[in-house]
């Protein structure tokens, strides 16, 4: 085996030598593409756990600091926002108000439903934190040319309008 080959491609070739009737090509993309997230995912929860955040925690402190003042959301609008079952949900909720960083109220309207909403300190550390995030996922980028990275997100763009939902 060509030691130059890189994972991806090795797999590829063992599986051509004992598979040559199946066409193993979509690896190339596929296979590349899910290493790549897993390496990139692992960079980017450094900066999480910096600030003592799971994945998950970050991404719901960053979807209720997004909405604007008062940085509030219905339990269902947050889950939406995150992609994750309201069951999941829940429980990033509970850490989160544990914390002190969130906290469930009544809302203003009619009292009936609920809402999430940032505290001062879940706004304080979800401000340092994705200041670092988008330092670190510049840094990240950083490994591709400008031409690369603008067609990089213009094809994955494209690609993910296709098997995503609107």
């Amino acid at each position: 085996m060509d030691a130059r080959l890189d994972h991806v491609a090795r797999i590829q070739a063992e599986w051509a030598r004992e598979r040559p009737d199946v066409d193993v090509s979509p690896q190339g993309v596929l296979g590349r593409l899910h290493r790549l997230a897993a390496h990139l995912t692992e960079e980017l929860c450094v900066v999480y756990r910096r600030h003592g955040l799971s994945e998950g925690e970050f991404d719901v402190l960053a979807a209720l600091r997004r909405a604007g003042e008062p940085f509030e959301r219905a339990p269902g609008e947050l889950a939406r926002f995150t992609m994750v079952t309201t069951g999941a949900m829940t429980k990033r909720v509970d850490r989160l108000e544990n914390a002190g960083l969130v906290a469930r109220r009544r809302t203003a309207d009619d009292g009936r439903g609920r809402v999430i909403a940032l505290t001062p300190a879940g706004r304080a550390l979800i401000d340092r934190a994705f200041t670092e995030h988008m330092r670190n996922e510049r840094r990240l980028l950083d490994a591709l040319s400008a031409e690369e990275a603008e067609l990089f997100e213009n094809l994955l763009t494209s690609w993910l309008a296709r098997v995503e939902p609107a």
